[in-house]
This record gives structure tokens, C-alpha cells and sequence, in this order.
């Protein structure tokens, strides 16, 4: 359970009188909701203001989110959040912001106004512009410049499909007049003023989203930016994790607090995890599953399809690399069963309907819904339930939907492993599907390695406060906030290694069946 601060918050004073700083408050704007939580010196939970926004899916395959709404939501959680626990934001040392990455926000500079919905990271309408960029090099054209292979998921083609399908945004882009950003610019830019002197910047971790980047010099390059016909006068300044970047504006906004930290959500909570040495690694259970592994200050180039990105970089210091597994599908898997399926009213009963049942039954789900990501990076691949008999129960498909998070981690850790030159030892997991014993469980078997949840599972956000506290000196350093981790359960496997191999071998037959969908007939 999430940990909260026994102690009602109240005002300190220091000698000369005035109130005395002693929280931070995290940003963390999700895919589906926003949320503004604050944190004392030990990393407890203080008070929280959490408010969703609508999922916008114009067709089959587009994600979109209204980026005006996201903005009134922040302003609308950070009240809350300071209105629950009563202070004020002279009680708030510094703002730090965790995002959803890769989602692409392109606006107005004069207005303020974006100029069409923001294009989510699970979109896949770009998917003809990347097979049009692939033709020259193949998916890896960009990979060792980037990290990353050509993917619908990252922001560079999304701007392009803006630019290229709004009326008027090209011509506009080209004369300077509209600025991009994934969701952290777009917020900073607000919570500093806007188009009266809002600043325009983005950290590493997300600019390493984009393919627009070098992963080893951290500044847009331009050859790719010609590549992917984005003017580079749309692009914002690419600073580190945690610094001061501005302050809140005067009105409606914590006016004066620094906005001193920024890491996309998946690095977030390896910050928030600890994970500050080469071989620790996390995987956070949310919408999808994001698995990362520290490899330390130089980037390792992946030969088995994981990525290779930014983890963090803190002022003045070199940057940490990490490889990362990306899983596209696993918690909104279990909100596509309730919701769209009806098997059940809420995300907890997934849990206790599959324990019903001792096994899958021989149903195997490979949730393919925006193709398969890591470590195949499959894009015509689509959904797919196999194995089934008359003998397959709800039960059993509750199971299946579980099971299949704990089936795509297997095969991100062993292509981890095998880029890596060493094998997971630990893993340490955060994200709301931790909650769910048997995945948790299930995901040691799997594994066979200890799965390790914290006191404190909301790392994503404490990722991004301990980086605004540090910029400012409310943390000292790594290791006094590496002291604030503390394990809350540790789930052992259980060494049926025989039997464990061969439901894996399983999936993999099913994910085959899952390939090959998307082609001329299919659009």
C-alpha cells in the first residue's frame, strides 16, 4: 500500500518568521488521468489530486487526448492536492514533472492554442510514414544515432502527420509560428507563463523519445529533423533532469516555486526505484509495461529488439543510459476486458475471478492491440485469444489476460539479458497491476528470479519529485534519497522451472498466430 505521512501537514517557521519549504509536489501526467502528489523529506505520500481525461479514438488504431483539458487538469489537481492537506505553495520547495512519453503536442507560440489534438503514444496512424522512412536503411536506418528503431510509437513521425494533415500547419511551422512538445514542454511552457514568456524545454529521457536526438551528444540533430521534415525551430531546449528551469507564473499557478525536474514516466521510476547502478532494473505495471535496466554513463546499442535510452541526467553530470523493454498492452488490457468485453465492473475483480481456476485452461491472449512492441516490434500484428476449447470458462480468459503481462516481461528480460552480458538478479516493480498477488506471482515463476515491490509504489511520481528536490537542495543527494527505499513484499519463485518453460513456450506459439494480420486487406 502507498504510504502516507501520519502527520497532518502544517506550516513551519524558520528564525526569521517566514514559512519553511519542506515538500515537493510531482506532476505526473498519465495517459489516462493527471494527477499532483506531494511528498515529505522521507517520500511519504502527503496529499494527492487526481482528475482523467478523455480517450479520444477518431478510428481504429488513433489515440488522441485533448492537451487544453490535460492543462486545466493540472491546474485542477495541484488546487486539490494543496487544498487536502492545507498548504499553500510557500510550503512547496519545488515542482517536478513526470509524463507520458512519446505523446506529441504541436501549438500555437502566439495563441497558446494547439492546433490539433495531442497524438498519444499508442497511435499507430503513422505507421505509412515510417514504412516510407524504412525504405532507406530498413527499421534501424536512424538506431545508431537514436537508439531507437523506426517506430509509429515515437514522436518524430507524429509531427510530420501533424504538419502534414492540419490545414495551414506546415506553413506555419516553416515560418517559426507553432512549437512542439511531448506532454512535460507543453505543461512547463503553461505552468511558466504560456506566450507571455513560457519556457520552451524538455529534458533528456523525453527528447531521447523522439528520433530526432543523438543519444550520444543529447542535442537535436538536424540531419534527422530534415529526415522527418521538422523545422527545428518547432523543437524546445534540451536540458537536463533536474534543474530549475523556471518558476511558476505569478497567477494561477504555484507562482514563484521552481519547476525543477522533469523525467518521462518510465525513467521516473527508475529514479524513484533507486536504480542508480548499472544492473539494477525496474518494470512498471501501468497501461503498458515499461522494463528498464541501468547500463551506466555510456549508451549500449541493442542487438535484440530492446531500446536503448536515456535514464536520467542530473545537472552538471554525465548522463545514465539505460536499454529499455517498451510492452505496449498489459494493464489496459484488463480495462479493454472490463470495458469492453463486460466480464467484469471493476479492475480488482480481475484477481479474484481468475483465481477460480488453477490454471488457463489452455487460453493463451496476446494483446497485439497496436502491434506487438518489444522485443519483436511487430506492427502487423493485431490481438489475438488462441487455444480455446468448449472447456475455456471466463475464469480461464481473466487468467489468460493476466498471464500475458507476466509472458511479454519474459521476453523483454531474457533479450535484457542477452544485450546486457548479465542476468537479472532482482527485479523491483511499481505500478498499479503490483497490487495483483497472483500476476505478481506469477511474474517471479516466470522469471525465477525475486519480485520486489516497495513500501512506496508510487515511483513514477516520486521519481520526478526527488529530481525537483534535488535541484534545489531539499534532497543532498543519490544517497540520501536511496536511503527513503524500503521493501514492502518480495515474492519468490516457485522452481518449477520444467513446467513454467513450457506455458512459455506456449505463448510463443500463440504470439506466431497474432503476426501476418495487417496487410493490403487490412487497413
Amino acid at each position: 500500500m502507498t504510504k502516507r505521512s501520519s502527520t497532518t501537514a502544517t506550516n513551519g517557521k524558520n528564525a526569521n518568521g517566514a514559512t519553511e519549504a519542506r515538500y515537493v509536489m510531482a506532476i505526473d501526467q498519465g495517459t489516462t488521468s493527471t494527477r499532483a502528489i506531494i511528498f515529505d523529506h522521507s517520500g511519504s505520500i502527503i496529499g494527492v489530486g487526481q482528475q482523467e481525461h478523455q480517450q479520444i479514438f477518431p478510428r481504429a488504431g488513433w489515440v488522441e487526448h485533448d492537451a487544453t483539458e490535460i492543462w486545466s487538469n493540472v491546474r485542477r489537481v495541484v488546487a486539490d492536492a494543496l487544498a487536502e492537506t492545507e498548504l499553500t505553495k510557500d510550503d512547496i520547495a519545488a515542482v517536478g514533472i513526470t509524463n507520458q512519453r512519446e505523446t506529441t503536442v504541436v501549438w500555437d507560440r502566439t495563441t497558446g492554442k494547439p492546433v490539433y489534438n495531442a497524438i498519444v503514444w499508442q497511435d499507430t496512424r503513422t505507421q505509412a510514414i515510417v514504412d516510407e522512412f524504412a525504405k532507406n536503411g530498413g527499421v534501424d536506418r536512424f538506431r545508431k544515432r537514436t537508439g531507437l528503431p523506426l517506430a509509429s510509437y515515437f514522436a518524430g513521425p507524429k509531427i510530420k502527420w501533424i504538419l502534414d494533415n492540419v490545414d495551414g500547419a506546415r506553413t506555419k511551422a516553416e515560418a517559426g509560428e507553432l512549437m512542439f512538445g511531448t506532454t512535460d514542454s507543453w505543461l512547463v511552457w503553461n505552468m511558466t507563463g504560456g506566450p507571455n514568456g513560457g519556457v520552451h524545454v524538455t529534458d533528456v529521457t523525453n527528447a531521447s523519445r523522439t528520433l530526432l536526438m543523438n543519444i550520444e551528444t543529447l542535442s537535436w540533430n538536424k540531419d534527422l529533423a530534415d529526415a522527418m521534415d521538422v523545422p527545428m525551430s518547432m523543437l524546445p531546449e534540451i536540458r537536463s533532469s533536474s534543474e530549475v528551469y523556471g518558476k511558476g507564473r505569478s497567477r494561477g499557478f504555484v507562482g514563484g516555486v521552481p519547476i525543477a525536474g522533469i523525467l518521462g514516466d518510465q525513467q521516473a521510476a527508475m529514479f524513484g526505484q533507486t536504480c542508480f547502478e548499472p544492473g539494477m532494473g525496474k518494470n512498471t505495471y501501468g497501461t503498458g509495461n515499461f522494463l528498464l535496466m541501468n547500463v551506466g554513463e555510456q549508451p549500449v546499442q541493442s542487438e535484440n529488439g530492446l531500446i536503448t535510452t536515456v535514464c536520467y541526467q542530473i545537472e552538471g553530470q554525465k548522463p545514465v543510459y539505460a536499454l529499455e523493454g517498451s510492452i505496449a498492452v498489459t494493464g489496459s488490457l484488463v480495462q479493454w476486458v472490463r470495458d469492453n468485453l463486460g466480464l467484469i465492473q471493476d479492475a480488482k475483480e480481475i484477481e479474484g475471478l481468475a483465481r477460480d481456476v488453477e490454471d488457463n485452461g489452455g487460453a493463451y491472449f496476446v494483446p497485439a492491440f497496436s502491434g506487438l512492441f518489444a522485443p519483436h516490434w511487430r506492427p502487423d500484428a493485431r490481438g489475438a485469444l488462441v487455444g480455446l476449447t468448449r472447456y475455456v470458462r471466463k475464469e480461464h480468459i481473466a487468467r489468460a489476460v493476466l498471464e500475458a503481462t507476466a509472458y511479454q516481461s519474459r521476453e523483454v528480460v531474457e533479450a535484457m539479458n542477452k544485450d546486457s552480458g548479465q542476468d537479472l538478479v532482482e527485479l523491483r516493480v511499481d505500478g498499479g497491476m503490483t497490487a495483483n498477488e497472483l500476476l505478481m506471482q506469477f511474474q517471479a515463476d516466470q522469471l525465477d528470479v525475486p519480485v520486489i515491490r516497495p513500501k512506496i509504489t508510487e515511483t513514477t511520481a516520486l521519481g520526478a519529485a526527488y529530481a525537483a528536490g534535488l535541484a534545489v537542495g531539499f534532497w543532498a543527494d543519490l544517497d540520501e534519497i536511496t536511503e527513503n527505499w524500503a521493501e514492502d513484499k518480495r515474492w519468490k519463485p516457485n522452481g518449477e522451472t520444467e513446467a513454467n518453460d513450457k506455458l512459455f513456450r506456449n505463448w510463443g506459439k500463440a504470439v506466431t498466430k497474432s503476426l501476418d494480420w495487417v496487410d493490403q486487406d487490412v487497413d
